[in-house]
């Protein structure tokens, strides 16, 4: 089981201003492989807020997946709050899933999400569509399992043999 914390950086949405859909989003996907959502909460877009939520559930989880402030705004600080945190930078995460969103879009050259770690979590910033969401987490989830037994410190090898088992 991994255990999951859904950070949704919204002002309007902490305010109560917007219905968050993105967070619920993310909640759909990651129980498809095996996740479990502990913790979930809609924040400012607040960089010392964002720092300190990400290191609290970094004592807590597996992985937090951040969705919201990923892009050119004077807002969109979710990047620049986990650069701050995170002990390990993990680009290949963040560099899928802007692949795979420039095939649909040319926009997705356009974020800023970044992916790292954090004592034993998995911190990776989402786009804040619900849609980009599902598009991003199909990427990557089938390497989340994987990338949690490393962290934990599992010793198994990550070399795929030819015919594509470990």
């Amino acid at each position: 089981m991994i255990r999951v914390a859904i950070l949704t950086l919204s002002d309007k949405g902490s305010r109560g201003e917007r219905e968050d859909i993105s967070g619920p989003a993310i909640k759909d996907v990651i129980t498809t492989v095996n996740g479990r959502v502990d913790y979930y909460e809609v924040i400012p877009d607040e960089k010392d807020l964002i720092k300190e939520k990400l290191i609290e559930y970094s004592n807590k989880v597996d992985l937090i997946l951040t969705t919201g402030g990923t892009g050119l705004s004077p807002r969109d600080v979710t990047p620049d709050a986990t650069l701050d945190v995170i002990e390990r930078p993990v680009p290949g995460i963040a560099e899928a899933i802007r692949v795979e969103g420039f095939k649909k879009t040319d926009r997705a050259m356009l974020s800023r999400a970044v992916a790292g770690v954090l004592g034993n979590s998995l911190i990776i910033n989402l786009p804040g569509s619900p849609k980009a969401i599902r598009e991003s987490l199909d990427v990557i989830k089938g390497v989340l399992p994987h990338a949690i037994e490393k962290i934990r410190g599992g010793t198994d090898d990550c070399a795929i043999q030819e015919d594509n088992t470990p």
